[in-house]
């Protein structure tokens, strides 16, 4: 118990530390009247594609004099924040009226560039003391026109800021966009304009322990808080039937077939056995492809631990809204301690299977799922790169990833790797295996790999699919959640259901005298994966405005990594739930 403990107080320090500077940096200062309050712009892009980001001046704004960038943490970098010290003065408790910052022509190319931004409903974000402030640009003014050639176009030039404080602390700020003062950008010509800014300030009492709580209620709203109830309840009512149903029909299935083999035992020796005793002698014969099912088993397991740890950490108000980065830190961090678990889990099961190249199985753990993470990364990078989007990592970023892949991450793997070799544990099989496997017998084709793995990803799906809008409207959109203990009781249920749903099936091809269980446990356990992936292609054209080649890449990119690592994480909870099964069924039973 010490280790969890003690890795869960490193990641908890390494976020609050770096995590986005967000406790560090502005937010615990007291200011007096007059004081500077650092105000940073951070990035613009389309409101409906949130991967696609710029950095704020690739807008033509007004660049002010001696513009420095914020030193930025990992997590931050990741998430594609690029700070920079904003245009606006706002010092504490200094008011303004209508000031003017920044006069400027603004050149064709300069129109043209504002007017692409505003048609494609361009935002922008800041952090003032480490509060977020958003606006759009500019707006579109289509006064019922149905030809698009025939709207006009308008750029905000001020923007009016509302600033609540309490006593010497910065709590809620609100940043709205005058509509009367516009720029015309509706024709290729230069225009001249006069960006302002206004400044009002107001007291309040909220303390400044309960500022962020803003953020968080969107989340928590009533009618929000009754969809998540509403999802639960529904998953579990569904869990309940069918995992009832199923039970009871394979409890009363197991004691007869106990009661059978019994009897069958006290009778005449020369009748043939049927069912899942017939098979006893190949059951636990180890599957082909040993060491890629052992890497496999040791990936899915580090996922899985990766997992809780992250739940562990949300639940304790770590990844409050708004803390820059802490997920992305978080999770590098978390990975590359946790690799020794997959170095051990994967090198001791190889072994007991009777596996010889433990080096090969070793590498072969520690590229698959980090390999195809590295390839789809490089190309997203180079898209991004394209695009000039900040999500396009630094050089200096990907070579900390590197070091940490390679000074952290491989010698925990070779570390666990070793200790799980000389665990010298063997295979606890209750019977033992004949030396020439059995046939096979013809079986229909909804007994094949394909309809089961179907039949076992749709019933863990169907417990999780309400909760999955509410993340995907959070990571690919602008909500916000907060609700990690709802999310966490879902996790649970998706475990159970998964679990569950893979031992039902597992007893069905075994009484069909099937016994090649152990890949088809793994894929029938994982398969919630692909469906997940399936509601990625109906949320993408149903559910949400993304467009463009550089977001489509990214979406569909990087939930093909997610929905990879859910299935190797629900493949290993599948197989070990009915490893657990078989072994339990098989040692109740005599077997000569």
């Amino acid at each position: 118990m010490k280790i969890p403990t003690t890795l869960l107080l490193l990641v908890g320090a390494l976020i609050f530390s770096g995590a986005g500077n967000v406790r560090s940096d502005a937010s615990d200062h007291r200011y007096k009247e007059g004081d500077s309050v650092p105000l940073y712009a951070n990035k613009v892009g389309p409101f409906h594609n949130p991967s696609e980001t710029y950095r704020y001046f690739d807008l033509p704004f007004c660049v002010p004099e001696g513009v420095k960038d914020k030193k930025e943490a990992l997590g931050e970098v990741l998430n594609g924040d690029r700070l920079v010290s904003a245009p606006y003065k706002l010092n504490f408790r200094d008011e303004k009226d209508s000031e003017i910052y920044c006069k400027k022509k603004l050149s064709r190319e300069e129109v043209e560039q504002f007017r692409r931004a505003v048609e494609k409903d361009y935002y922008f974000q800041m952090y003032y003391d480490d509060l977020p402030i958003w606006g759009f640009i500019g707006k579109v003014d289509k006064e019922s026109k149905s030809d698009p050639s025939e709207f006009k176009y308008f750029l905000y030039k001020h923007i009016q800021f509302e600033i609540l404080y309490n006593k010497d602390r910065v709590i809620e700020i609100n940043a709205r966009m005058d509509p009367h003062s516009l720029v015309d950008l509706t024709e290729d010509k230069e225009v001249d304009a006069e960006f302002m800014y206004t400044v009002k300030w107001k007291e309040t009492e909220t303390p400044f322990d309960k500022r962020m709580e803003k953020y968080a209620m969107s989340s928590s709203l009533p009618h929000h808080l009754e969809i998540h109830w509403f999802s639960i309840i529904n998953s579990c009512v569904t869990v309940l039937l069918l995992t009832g149903f199923l039970a009871t029909i394979l409890m009363r299935v197991l004691k007869n077939d106990f009661m059978k083999y019994a009897q069958d035992e006290e009778a005449a020796d020369d009748q043939e056995e049927t069912g899942w005793k017939y098979i006893h002698g190949d059951v636990f014969r180890f599957p082909k492809h040993k060491s890629l099912f052992a890497a496999s088993l040791g990936s899915g397991t580090q996922l899985f631990t990766l997992t809780i740890f992250i739940f562990m950490l949300s639940l304790v108000g770590v990844f409050y809204p708004y803390n820059r980065g802490a997920l992305f830190t978080a999770l590098v961090v978390i990975y590359a301690l946790t690799s020794g678990i997959a170095g051990y889990t994967a090198s001791s099961f190889y072994c007991q299977l009777e596996g010889k190249n433990w080096v090969r199985n070793l590498l072969l753990t520690g590229c698959l799922f980090c390999g195809p993470l590295f390839l789809t990364f490089c190309f997203l990078n180079t898209v991004a790169i394209a695009y000039s989007a900040t999500a396009a990592l630094p050089f200096g970023t990907i070579v900390v990833i590197v070091l940490i892949w390679t000074l952290v991450t491989s010698p925990l793997l070779v570390l666990g790797g070793i200790a799980g070799k000389n665990s010298k544990a063997e295979f606890q099989a209750p019977v033992r295996t004949t030396k020439y496997p059995r046939e096979i017998p013809p079986l229909p084709w909804y007994r094949s790999a394909v309809p089961q793995m179907a039949m076992a990803g749709f019933l863990p799906f169907s417990a999780i699919y309400i909760e999955l809008y509410y993340i995907f409207a959070s990571v690919w959109g602008h909500r916000i959640y907060t609700i990690y203990s709802i999310l966490f009781i879902v996790f649970i249920i998706l475990i159970i259901v998964t679990a569950f749903i893979t031992v039902a099936l597992t007893y069905f091809q075994l009484a069909a005298e099937d016994h090649e269980w152990w890949w088809r446990s793994f894929l029938c356990g994982g398969s919630t994966g692909l469906f997940i992936y399936a509601y990625c292609l109906y949320y993408y054209y149903a559910r949400s405005d993304m467009s463009g080649f550089m977001q489509t890449s990214f979406f569909f990119g990087y939930m093909a990594c997610i929905c990879y690592g859910f299935f190797l994480m629900l493949g290993t909870v599948g197989f070990r739930a009915a490893l657990l099964f078989v072994r339990h069924i098989y040692r109740s039973i005599k077997c000569e």
